[in-house]
């Protein structure tokens, strides 16, 4: 059998590796350098990211198969790398597009809007745009946000919404988890006067349980004192 050289992609320090490899090995290694560094690349959408990836892991599988089974190994990552495209590109243009209006509407605002690693659409709302502390009154500045929210949902029906309200560790459970609660029942009842119907939402509050700073002094505080929307749609079956 033939031998050459092939380069894995780059390591943590920007350095390569040279290994030994097979012709097969060759073509799996090329194709996984190869996606490894357009999926790095700044001014690929998530979506075209996400495509890239799943293309690089069905060609390697591809080749993987082929060459095991005996087949050619080039042909077998061309067909996974099809495979694995279609597989990866779980993003949807719909919930791209989403995101970027949702990133335009919020600007200034201090929301977060962000897709998370099981591709769901992320909201993530501080206190001082959504309610006063120890209300669950919606601000206006929140119904800016809701707005267009509730507008993208509009002729898809099978988006599905999870708002969870949260608070700092200040007063005790008995105050905060009904406010959290009590939070995300209101964020849920305003997009329902929008058009979203109540049966693609689902509420919870998380009192103080999930913070994601410290609550030792009042800007991690703050910072706990949030409502999140996650927004999702259903991968094709």
């Amino acid at each position: 059998m033939r031998y050459g050289v092939g380069i894995v992609p780059p390591r943590p320090d920007g350095r390569f590796t040279l290994i030994r490899t097979t012709p097969f090995r060759t073509t799996a290694l090329a194709l996984a350098a190869s996606v490894a560094l357009l999926a790095g690349c700044a001014d690929m959408s998530e979506r075209q990211k996400g495509t890239a990836q799943g293309a690089g892991i069905g060609a390697v599988a591809g080749a993987v198969i082929s060459s095991v089974t005996g087949g050619n190994a080039g042909t077998g990552a061309a067909i996974g790398g099809v495979l694995g495209a279609v597989g990866g590109n779980l993003w949807s243009k719909r919930m791209e597009d989403r995101r970027t209006a949702m990133e335009q509407a919020t600007r200034g605002t201090n929301v977060e809007v962000t897709r998370t690693a099981d591709n769901q659409l992320k909201l993530n709302i501080p206190n001082d745009i959504s309610f006063d502390i120890g209300s669950a009154s919606i601000k206006p500045e929140l119904r800016a946000v809701l707005d267009p929210f509730a507008s993208s949902l509009r002729g898809d029906p099978s988006a599905r919404v999870v708002i969870i309200g949260h608070t700092d560790n200040t007063g005790s459970d008995a105050i905060n988890n009904p406010l959290s609660l009590e939070r995300a029942h209101s964020v849920r009842d305003y997009i329902v006067t929008r058009g979203v119907t109540s049966s693609r939402v689902d509420t919870a509050g998380r009192g103080e349980r999930e913070p994601i700073a410290s609550n030792a002094n009042e800007a991690g505080r703050a910072k706990n004192r949030r409502v999140e929307i996650l927004l999702s749609e259903p991968a094709p079956s």
